[in-house]
């Protein structure tokens, strides 16, 4: 699929119709969800792939997996109203997706891949944990992820604790939108990077310093 026509139908993906902010329930941009859709096929191959969408929301990441060859494809999110809004836009983007209702450290199962953009923190600090916490557990083969700059050392050091290594680390555009009832600016630059992390095994460790 072109670049182009994979940013169109990402954006197709609806955003939140009423978001909250408890849950930081903000949409991927579509440009940031292409970057990592293509950091996961070419570190892994998407095609015929399990993938796992955690805290999925509307399921902008795991439509665009689907729509990528990856093969059963999960979102978890512990929203309904948002799970019921990813179904249709699945449907309607006419991809096989399976969407469930859980808080993300009740998931069970595996997958090879696990893609997420979880909680930045902004309204309780440390959200994000239980969600790398689930990464890391459910994951066969690499995590791809988005997180705020300053979480880079918690990142790397819970990466190694997880018998896990960086594949890829890189900054990635993101312009915080005004979405919910808080936010007074248009528009906010954040310091957001775009994580892969691959589990350790025989054949994927990083060569010796």
């Amino acid at each position: 699929m072109r670049h182009s026509e994979l940013l169109r139908r990402l954006e197709s993906v609806p955003a939140f119709p009423r978001p909250r902010a408890d849950l930081e329930q903000l949409v991927t941009p579509a440009a940031a969800a292409a970057a990592m859709l293509r950091l996961a096929d070419r570190w892994d191959g998407l095609a015929g792939r399990s993938v796992l969408d955690l805290g999925c929301g509307t399921g902008r990441l795991a439509i665009g997996a689907a729509l990528l060859g990856a093969g059963r494809v999960r979102g978890i999110d512990v929203d309904a109203a948002a799970v019921e809004q990813a179904r249709a836009a699945a449907e309607a983007a006419g991809v096989a997706v399976t969407f469930e209702v859980a808080a993300v450290d009740a998931v069970d199962g595996s997958t090879e891949l696990v893609l997420m953009n979880p909680p930045f923190g902004a309204q309780k600090r440390h959200a994000d944990r239980p969600f790398w916490a689930a990464a890391f557990r459910l994951a066969g083969r690499s995590v791809y992820a988005f997180a705020l700059r300053a979480s880079r050392t918690f990142i790397a050091r819970e990466t190694v604790a997880r018998s896990a290594h960086v594949l890829e680390v890189a900054p990635v555009p993101w312009v915080l939108g005004r979405s919910l009832p808080h936010h007074r600016r248009k528009g906010v630059d954040l310091d957001v990077d775009l994580w892969a992390l691959r589990k350790d095994g025989p054949d994927d460790r990083p060569p010796a310093a």
